[in-house]
């Protein structure tokens, strides 16, 4: 397939999440995190089809900059509400593309695997257990000034495991069990210990570091 048709079609998917982000944001605005999730877990499939599409180093990490670049713009003036409009305070988008960025720069498309399985604990381990831990009451605790939950941390620690099975299985990767189980507790232990969303950076970073040196994907 083209590259540029491959970028089209990843574009057309940026978009397409964006927009039902902005409409949660004008058809629910009193759930303030609904739409920023909706971002965090639908842009985590991009890695995917970078991957399947095959998309060349220079382009993926050219185009992960100038994204970065742009979340920092809008964290900065807020021109895109729905991603950035939270009261508490967050760098969370910001490192989600510092993190993406690096690690294209770094191991792409050698260990595309590793960042899928890396990116995509943080989209959707992270994503979904912020949305089920608010919605479903069970104990909580402080951790560094963040609020964490039982069924949140089951969550994260629930999807990353299955998400590195999905993948593991899908491409042949072998990864075994014990391995998968390491993946996700070191997964939810980095998101425990990660104030002010920069668990967009650790998580994402850190699984697919210990990805690529516990079993070489």
């Amino acid at each position: 397939m083209p590259i540029q048709i491959a970028i089209f079609i990843i574009a057309i998917w940026i978009v397409i999440i964006l927009l039902i982000a902005v409409l949660c944001k004008r058809y629910f605005p009193k759930k303030e995190e609904l739409s920023r999730k909706i971002i965090h877990i639908g842009t985590g499939p991009v890695i995917l089809l970078a991957w399947f599409f095959d998309v060349p180093k220079n382009i993926a990490f050219i185009t992960a900059l100038l994204i970065t670049i742009a979340l920092g713009i809008n964290y900065q003036y807020r021109l895109l509400p729905a991603i950035e409009d939270i009261e508490r305070k967050s760098f969370g988008t910001i490192a989600y593309g510092i993190s993406i960025t690096l690690l294209l720069l770094l191991f792409w498309p050698r260990y595309a695997s590793s960042i899928s399985i890396g990116v995509l604990s943080m989209a959707f381990g992270d994503g979904l257990a912020g949305l089920i831990g608010r919605s479903i009451n069970s104990p909580k605790w402080s951790i560094l000034g963040q609020t964490k939950s039982i069924v949140g941390t089951l969550t994260m620690g629930s999807v990353v495991a299955i998400t590195t099975s999905i993948i593991s299985s899908t491409n042949n990767l072998g990864i075994q069990p014990l391995e998968i189980l390491v993946i996700s507790l070191i997964a939810t232990f980095l998101e425990q210990i990660s104030p002010w969303g920069i668990d967009n950076l650790t998580v994402p970073i850190g699984v697919t570091c210990i990805g690529i040196w516990l079993v070489g994907m």
